[in-house]
């Protein structure tokens, strides 16, 4: 897959361009079924018209530009992660638009031109609410006109489960809340959190149950705190575990508040720190609590263990 970094005012070389395109648009954190069924209407459309499948989105989020989110935003899937995910989806191109004050400011005509027209696009999808121009002013029932009889669109009506519009504002809630079944259904896959092994206390190891302590990367969006099933890729391979997200309040004095994901993964013994590693999240199973004494702990991570062992054999 092509990816092309685009900015206004544009950079981008005829070399870069490899079109004609039939482009998908939309901001797509997630990449869930609703910004799935977006991709493929514009995939069946580069199929049917020979030409290439491009998916255009913005980085950074538009609400750190326009100052409409006083708390650090995190990503369902930060920008590699949702590249690596339409790398798979047979993407040809992606244009990644620097998303800047000046980009904000572009009338819903200017932005059409410049990130459409001037790309060789010959085909437009996009979700029923999308927007685009200054402050959102450009529809998709704008669309048609802006774009000329050179160009066709097509709009992609509201994605339902559950009597809900699957969205990333929903897919957030369920994270906050732990629903990661559900958050999977939307998904159309586990949800995902990359990051690295680093050094923790090391105090798993004294109890039979060592740990990989991993650094979320930058930018994602943390579940719940609490006990969770999950799968965990390490140098390539999939290994079941059982993760904690929270504060190990058995050991940790309630007031140092240094949150952690520690996975203890089954059936495995090698050193990783310094690894990249991937988190797949299946289920939630118990709250994080704090536990009178280490035995008591044990016999609980013992629980814990054959829980994730028990829900992969019954999904087998």
């Amino acid at each position: 897959m092509q990816v092309v970094q685009l900015s206004y005012p544009n950079q981008i070389t005829s070399e870069q361009l490899t079109g004609p395109y039939s482009l998908a648009l939309g901001f797509f954190d997630g990449v869930h079924r609703g910004h799935q069924a977006v991709i493929n209407k514009a995939k069946e459309k580069a199929e049917e018209t020979g030409t290439k499948l491009a998916v255009m989105t913005f980085d950074p989020h538009p609400s750190i530009v326009l100052g409409q989110s006083k708390e650090k935003v995190f990503y369902i899937t930060p920008l590699q992660q949702k590249i690596a995910i339409l790398e798979e989806s047979g993407v040809d191109t992606l244009f990644v638009v620097r998303f800047t004050s000046d980009f904000a400011q572009l009338s819903p005509e200017e932005f059409v031109q410049l990130f459409i027209k001037d790309l060789g696009v010959q085909h437009v999808t996009a979700g029923f609410d999308y927007t685009f121009g200054r402050k959102g002013s450009g529809t998709m029932t704008d669309m048609p006109a802006l774009c000329g009889e050179d160009i066709t669109v097509q709009v992609v009506e509201k994605q339902i489960e559950d009597d809900e519009k699957i969205s990333s504002t929903r897919i957030r809630t369920l994270l906050k809340e732990g629903n990661l079944k559900e958050v999977h259904a939307l998904l159309g896959r586990p949800y995902r959190t990359p990051g690295v092994v680093v050094h923790g206390d090391k105090r798993g190891r004294t109890i039979g149950f060592p740990t990989a302590n991993v650094q979320a990367d930058e930018g994602s969006f943390i579940p719940a705190n609490g006990v969770y099933v999950v799968k965990v890729r390490v140098q390539q391979e999939w290994f079941v575990g059982v993760c904690n997200i929270g504060y190990k309040p058995t050991f940790k004095n309630p007031n140092e508040k240094n949150l952690t994901i520690e996975v203890h993964i089954v059936d495995f013994d090698k050193n990783i720190y310094g690894e990249a590693v991937a988190i797949d999240w299946y289920d939630w199973v118990r709250p994080e609590q704090k536990f009178n004494g280490i035995e008591a702990l044990v016999a609980q991570l013992t629980k814990d263990k054959q829980a994730a062992i028990d829900f992969f054999k019954e999904a087998e």
